[in-house]
């Protein structure tokens, strides 16, 4: 089976909404969460959080948009190769500050099959990293009613005072977000560690400015974090995931809040 086997315990099928084709990882019963891997991509420690949700009475979904699905985080040809080709795909945008990604239509109509096949109140999502920002785009799907961005790294560029602001998100979907939380009584989270260059101070601030209360900002101190390859720690639910402390509970919120906005 190959890097696979990190996935033996889940159904494999393709979704293809029209215009893309993904393969997508199902386990589990319950309503539906929507697990968007990280870079590089479905690497096992995904996995393993997706492993957590299910266990905790949710159907998992974990579309494989890049990269080998199963694939260590640590292999050779990790993030930087992966990267290099994502700048140039059609279905990312990787440094626009105002507009999502294409290929953020193809998971919002996961999204309405996984609503229409598991039931309940409504989808839970959560984008990490490189997807970071996915799951609050999605929320102009109705079905989605839990977003979670972890450690949103789009637009990448921080470096530049716009750039380091912005959350790749259109003034449209920005709209439709924050009129459904008011709306509906709903909200959403994110999560970092304190001085992740890749998730400047700036981005939470707009997070904040634009959605107030309605945005729960959970921020780690660094050395709470278990360890991992890059200098400064990154990915909350996964590769700096610890054993306990501030990750563990960060963790634990997040399934939480899947568990009662989905219903399970």
């Amino acid at each position: 089976m190959g890097y696979e086997a990190a996935l033996s315990a889940y159904d494999k099928f393709q979704f293809d909404d029209g215009r893309w084709t993904r393969d997508v990882y199902r386990r589990g019963s319950g309503p539906a969460v929507i697990v968007i891997h990280e870079m590089p991509g479905l690497h096992p420690l995904v996995v393993r959080f997706a492993d957590a949700v299910a266990a905790a009475g949710m159907t998992v979904y974990c579309p494989n948009l890049f990269g080998v699905a199963g694939r260590p985080a640590t292999h050779p040809l990790g993030a930087a190769t992966m990267l290099a080709g994502i700048c140039i795909r059609r279905e990312f945008n990787v440094w626009a500050t105002d507009r999502s990604s294409p290929i953020v239509d193809w998971l919002r109509a996961l999204a309405r099959k996984a609503h229409a096949d598991c039931g309940g109140k409504g989808v839970g999502a959560v984008g990490m990293c490189f997807t970071g920002g996915f799951a609050l785009s999605m929320m102009t799907e109705p079905s989605v009613v839990a977003p979670v961005l972890s450690q949103p790294s789009l637009p990448l560029g921080s470096s530049n005072p716009s750039r380091a602001a912005g959350i790749g998100a259109s003034p449209a979907e920005i709209a439709c977000a924050r009129s459904r939380f008011a709306e509906e009584g709903l909200s959403m989270i994110g999560l970092r560690f304190h001085g992740d260059p890749f998730v400047p101070d700036a981005r939470f601030d707009t997070y904040r400015r634009e959605f107030g209360d309605k945005f729960e900002a959970i921020e780690i101190d660094p050395k709470d974090a278990a360890p991992g390859p890059l200098k400064h720690p990154h990915s909350v639910l996964t590769v700096n995931l610890a054993e306990d402390g501030p990750t563990r509970a960060a963790e634990q919120r997040v399934i939480a809040f899947f568990k009662e906005r989905t219903g399970a």
